[in-house]
């Protein structure tokens, strides 16, 4: 059967589908329990979560589905605060709070490591199914910790260097992140410019190189997609953005319908919201930042200085200087329910197949 293999028996799933950890409320409790109920692996994007809430969710999550289902963390980045380099980003940005009456300028303190500690706390204490990592590779202490638990691991990469980092550290699975996915990169060697290989072009040269099961991600959002990364070689896939459009997503309203009525040449990739490049809608405050973009601070300083200004966008429907994550395929993106469309990847597979089979028996008989 095309849906059996090492992943899905690994993490006890039906169907190797599993829904990207979308971060910021995109991932609600009814969307992971909704791909998990259908068979795939929900996730929660916990990245930007507190360990509290992420503890709430996973227990709503529970009351939801008995299935198996993922939280995803961010591997903590800690960049030297520059005050000069600070100040400027706030002069650059003064406009956009004027307009949208915002007089707190944010603080940025000093960056700690705790939360992300106390974070994996809550998943070895809550024992959750599987858990995934983006932005680098997991401190050893943590990884012990969580095998210890037998707890499902499973890195990020962009690169077939970066999948083999991952293997050599214990992740028992690699994201493999196609320059076409939606919202931030991965990356965590070298530059991302050079890590933007495409979905197709990266996964059968890393299943070659790695003896771990690989997942595909980017661009995929239907049957077609999930078929042919199985064929290069994937043992799954992570899809991210058919599921923000999904009716159970938690995403700014004005987020969904952009992602709807957007085109493939409609997206870029951007660092001037957080100060890492991410996949997103090209907008009016991409246009107004980006001749910055090579000195502003950081990833998560400048996520934390541009934060009152997407969350105030948000709530004035100005959609303009929202950061609207988008991977290249949108045009095949439905309002529908998470459970549909879950039936409808693998029904849509499983018709491929069926196809292939059936074409391929008239050939031996004629």
């Amino acid at each position: 059967m095309w849906n059996e293999n090492e992943l899905t028996q690994k993490l006890g799933i039906t169907y190797p589908i599993i829904q990207a950890g979308m971060a910021g409320g995109v991932t609600t409790p009814e969307l992971v329990a909704a791909v998990s109920e259908a068979g795939g692996l929900g996730t929660l994007g916990a990245g930007y979560m507190s360990p509290s809430q992420i503890r709430e969710a996973i227990r709503q999550i529970r009351q939801l589905t008995d299935k198996p289902f993922g939280v995803n963390l961010f591997i903590p980045e800690t960049p030297d605060i520059v005050d000069t380099e600070v100040d400027r980003a706030n002069d650059r940005l003064r406009s956009f709070r004027e307009a949208l009456a915002i007089s707190e300028i944010p603080t940025v303190e000093k960056i700690s490591t705790a939360v992300f500690e106390k974070q994996i706390n809550v998943l070895v204490e809550e024992h959750v199914p599987s858990c995934s990592f983006t932005f680098g590779i997991l401190p050893k202490k943590f990884i012990q910790q969580l095998k210890e638990k037998n707890i499902v691991m499973i890195g990020t990469a962009t690169t077939v260097e970066e999948a083999k980092i991952n293997q050599e550290n214990g992740m028992d699975m690699v994201v493999m992140q196609g320059s076409e996915a939606g919202g931030h990169r991965g990356t965590f060697t070298g530059a991302f410019e050079e890590a933007m290989i495409g979905t197709m072009a990266l996964i059968p040269q890393t299943v070659d190189q790695v003896n771990i099961p690989v997942i595909a991600a980017g661009g995929i959002s239907d049957g077609r997609g999930v078929l042919a990364a199985l064929v290069l070689g994937a043992q799954g896939v992570q899809i991210g953005t058919a599921f923000l459009t999904s009716i159970e997503s938690g995403v700014n309203k004005q987020h969904k319908e952009m992602v709807l009525h957007s085109k493939e040449d409609e997206l870029t990739v951007t660092s001037v919201f957080s100060g890492k490049p991410a996949r997103g809608i090209r907008n009016e405050f991409i246009q107004q930042m980006e001749k910055y973009q090579k000195d502003l601070p950081p990833y998560p300083i400048q996520h934390t200085l541009t934060q009152g200004i997407r969350s105030e966008a948000a709530k004035q429907h100005r959609p303009e200087w929202m950061s609207l994550w988008c991977g290249q395929n949108p045009r095949l993106c439905k309002q529908q329910p998470a459970g549909k469309l879950m039936e409808t990847l693998v029904r849509q597979v499983e018709n491929k197949i069926e196809k292939a089979r059936l074409l391929s028996s008239s050939h031996n008989n004629g």
